[in-house]
């Protein structure tokens, strides 16, 4: 699967054929579906701006259930992953869409930068934080750390109408630590500092903040120097944390 150069493949990815994938679907609909909760699903849904629907699964619930799916299956393959999660999008219910996400960042590292397309997908279908972010920094984030030859993408994504694929971009190196390419991290906040939407604006704080825990002198000059140009959200969320 090539990846262009906005990290898609030209259409929507569709899903392969994936005899693992069957038995899970099979496993997980069945085993969720069962335990759901009719009187949480409405506040689960609630809470999260409506979304989507929900099944009604608690965390720690839907975790163990997660554990009881997967119990005795094969280590997935790229196109095992690229199945699983493009199924479990259509479904209707978000906590598929967690399991998805947990299973990527259990198995992202089976993946290629070919999965990129597939990311972009999940990034930008039915989007919100809760799927989001952790695509982002689990996900993404570590294909980008595998192929470093996708950070081009990410300067593609970084100035992209659709305000998650930012997010994504900005988050993505928010797990690197020492590995954390710098310029490019400081670029991307000041491509965004002007976008109004809350979303980026906390990203951008969020991003800052996690690189200060490895170089907060190197946050505090970068800020010094460009304060006046971020949201006041952005620098708070930015120097939490750092003694300034």
């Amino acid at each position: 699967m090539g990846v262009t150069a906005n990290g898609t493949t030209g259409g929507t990815p569709r899903a392969p054929g994936s005899p693992l994938a069957d038995t899970v679907l099979e496993r997980l609909t069945t085993t969720y579906r069962a335990a759901a909760d009719p009187r949480r699903a409405v506040a689960m849904r609630a809470y999260m701006k409506d979304v989507a629907p929900f099944l009604g699964l608690t965390t720690p619930v839907r975790r163990a259930l997660s554990r009881t799916v997967v119990e005795g299956l094969p280590r997935p393959d790229e196109a095992d992953c690229t199945a699983v999660a493009l199924r479990c999008w259509e479904q209707p219910e978000r906590e598929y869409q967690y399991f998805a996400v947990d299973y990527l960042r259990r198995h992202v590292r089976h993946c290629s930068s070919g999965f990129l397309p597939v990311a972009r997908h999940l990034v930008t279908t039915v989007p919100w934080w809760d799927t989001v972010d952790p695509l982002a920094a689990h996900v993404v984030g570590a294909l980008v750390a595998a192929d470093p030859g996708l950070t081009a993408v990410m300067d593609d994504w970084i100035d992209d109408d659709d305000l998650w694929l930012a997010r994504t971009a900005l988050l993505h190196q928010l797990r690197f630590k020492e590995r954390t390419d710098t310029r490019r991290l400081f670029d991307h906040c000041l491509r965004r500092s002007g976008h109004e939407d809350f979303f980026i604006r906390k990203a951008i704080g969020w991003c800052l903040r996690e690189y200060a825990k490895t170089d907060p002198d190197a946050v505090r000059a970068f800020l010094a120097r460009e304060q006046g140009r971020f949201a006041p959200l952005s620098v708070r969320e930015a120097l939490k944390n750092t003694g300034a």
